[in-house]
């Protein structure tokens, strides 16, 4: 070996190589301790992640989707034809995602939520999209989508829900995609993600803002949604991370609660979907980042609330269209009870799913959540009672004929969230018609819907529902019913509510019955009341048929080539009678719906109105009359 004091020009070569090396190790060491907590990405060590924290998975993707079940589910998808189909559905709408015109922030009366929402799932498509097939024209539509909101000046925190689908929809992207982003992409997005979503989220949560703890869909969304942000840069937020997380997981369960004790959910079937998507999403994230669920999942009813939309549908596809449901909400792919199949090992949800996608195009989540069909739907029950703040009696002829009878029948509280005036509704099914139905929501952005003027619009009130009335008066606001008693499983089911609450202003006692009857073939709905006051009794249905009066005591609809025969089988002086249910903008205006009446009118004392209605079923004997008795002897 030379030696380098003998070599001028070698030692100045090595002493030069030495300061190089030791300017760089210093840059290093002095680059790491700049202290900014919204640029820097250095992740933390695992140490300093305490508390639930603690057990928080480091690398990503760890957020509903890891790379662990991305491979398992590919695997799959080679021998199973559901999951490949479903899996290219997804990536076919990645591809016209891709063409779609760069995300503005644009109001739709106060909420930005139609903009979040459309981040959410192009977020998703996308990044899934790329992790399928590697196609890096996903990858870079994902981050484009990514980078145009986190530039927004803000994502509405006023209508916080906003702030939440978009947070969610960022972290999603973040996660998913963290390890083929550049550093400066990195933290452009969590810049945005931290400042529009989880900051603006950690100031709710400070200032217990309204939604923290309410026992509806938004506490779901928000807090959900804030937490999964909160798990993407959890690493290197962890302080952020911690508050947040900390918060939905004790604030979840004032909304987990409402699905007790039987599964329902009071808001209705369309808030169902979007609670339960945000409770699946929150809960799914838990157990991916953190490999715990905080006994979330172990709340009374969340381990039947997959029942809950296999019932509510009709064969029509209809479903029981109570609280603000939209316009004719028909059955989609429940994707949650994908998620809840697998939580609570249970085929039945899982396999509804599966079946109703049959026939539709699936979404990225009945791909993140797949269960293998299991052909379990012979073992269902024809009747179902759910209890809880809303409760609910459902009964069918069958679970295969598209022309089968089905009813579902309302109890519960009138001041549940979303809640119409409807105690007692009912909707009816059979011959592939739904002939009594409830017309859903009114606009959201009528002047307030949601406050003192709600019960003046009549979707909402009592005169547009399925329900009796008294003296053209709708239920009380503060009225609860509760079923009293109800058969499943019996050549007739039934069931029977006190409704006393909902019509104590004219009448000390206040009970509907409903009963189906011939067969599964037709159903009597039968009301008992105790009049305090004379006035109109009136028995109201609201349908799309043709209403022709028969004679006073019978009508015959029409609809869809179908007919059905209503009969009055008691009082005595019980008359038919149709009105219009049409109404005047701004309120939606009901173009051919009608209201078919049995009313009566009457002194103080006993009273009870009976219908009959009997689908018109070919090569059936619809003549039958069932003999009635009081609803103390059902």
């Amino acid at each position: 070996m030379k030696n380098l004091n003998q070599n001028p020009s070698g030692m100045k070569r090595f002493l030069t190589c030495c300061f190089i090396v030791f300017f760089l190790c210093n840059s290093v060491v002095l680059s790491g301790c700049k202290k900014n907590p919204i640029v820097e990405d250095a992740p933390v060590e695992p140490l300093k992640l305490t508390g639930i924290l603690s057990t928080l998975k480091m690398e990503h993707p760890r957020l509903l989707l890891t790379d662990t079940r991305l491979q398992e589910l590919k695997t799959l998808s080679i021998t199973d034809t559901r999951l490949k189909k479903y899996a290219a559905d997804v990536v076919a709408q990645a591809d016209k995602d891709i063409f779609k015109a760069p995300l503005q922030h644009i109001l739709i009366g106060p909420r930005l939520l139609d903009v979040s929402r459309e981040c959410l799932s192009r977020v998703y498509n996308l990044a899934f999209a790329y992790r399928w097939t590697g196609n890096e024209k996903y990858l870079s539509a994902a981050i484009s989508n990514m980078r145009t909101v986190c530039a927004f000046a803000d994502w509405n925190p006023s209508h916080f829900l906003d702030v939440a689908e978009m947070t969610h929809s960022v972290s999603i992207g973040y996660d998913w995609l963290y390890n083929k982003m550049d550093q400066p992409t990195r933290n452009q997005i969590r810049t945005g993600l931290i400042k529009l979503g989880l900051n603006e989220g950690k100031n709710a949560n400070t200032t217990n803002a309204w939604w923290t703890k309410v026992d509806h869909n938004w506490n779901q969304v928000c807090n959900s949604g804030l937490a999964i942000g909160a798990l993407a840069v959890a690493e290197t937020d962890p302080d952020l991370a911690l508050s947040i997380v900390s918060k939905a997981i004790e604030y979840l369960p004032y909304a987990l609660k409402s699905y007790g004790p039987d599964g329902v959910w009071g808001e209705g079937p369309g808030y169902w979907g979007y609670a339960t998507d945000y409770t699946a999403y929150g809960i799914s994230a838990f157990q991916s980042a953190l490999g715990k669920d905080f006994g979330l999942t172990q709340l009374p009813g969340m381990n039947l609330t997959g029942y809950f939309p296999i019932y509510s549908a009709g064969p029509t596809g209809y479903m029981l269209n109570y609280a603000d449901a939209g316009e004719k909400s028909k059955l989609g792919a429940p994707h949650p009870a994908m998620w809840l199949a697998n939580v609570y090992s249970n085929n039945h949800f899982s396999d509804f799913v599966n079946e109703q996608l049959a026939t539709r195009t699936a979404n990225v989540y009945d791909v993140i959540w797949f269960r293998p069909y299991a052909n379990s739907a012979a073992q269902r029950d024809l009747d179902k009672f759910f209890d809880g703040k809303v409760a609910l009696f459902f009964s069918r002829s069958s679970w295969t004929d598209p022309n089968g009878l089905w009813v579902g029948f309302k109890a519960g509280y009138n001041k549940v969230n979303h809640a119409h005036l409807d105690l007692g509704n009912f909707e009816l099914d059979a011959l592939g018609v739904r002939w009594a139905r409830d017309l859903g929501s009114d606009d959201y952005n009528l002047p307030d819907y949601f406050g003192s003027l709600r019960y003046t619009y009549y979707r909402l009130n009592s005169l547009s529902h399925n329900v009796p009335v008294l003296s053209r008066k709708s239920q009380r606001e503060d009225a609860t019913a509760k079923f009293i008693k109800h058969g499943e499983g019996v050549d007739e089911p039934f069931s029977v509510i006190d409704f006393t609450e909902a019509y104590k202003d004219f009448a000390s006692s206040a009970q509907r019955g409903l009963k189906v009857v011939g067969g599964r073939k037709a159903i009597l709905i039968q009301d008992e009341f105790v009049l305090t006051k004379p006035g109109e009794v009136a028995w109201g249905m609201t349908t799309e048929a043709t209403i022709r009066i028969v004679n006073p005591k019978q009508a015959e609809l029409t609809l869809g080539g179908q007919k059905l025969i209503a009969r009055i089988l008691s009082p005595a002086n019980g008359v038919f009678t149709s009105e219009s249910a049409q109404q005047s903008k701004p309120q939606k205006e009901n173009i051919g719906v009608s209201r078919l009446m049995a009313k009566t009118t009457e002194p103080v004392g006993n009273v009870t109105i009976s219908v009959l209605l009997t689908p018109q079923w070919p090569g059936v004997d619809n003549s039958i009359i069932p003999v009635t008795k009081a609803l103390a002897q059902w």
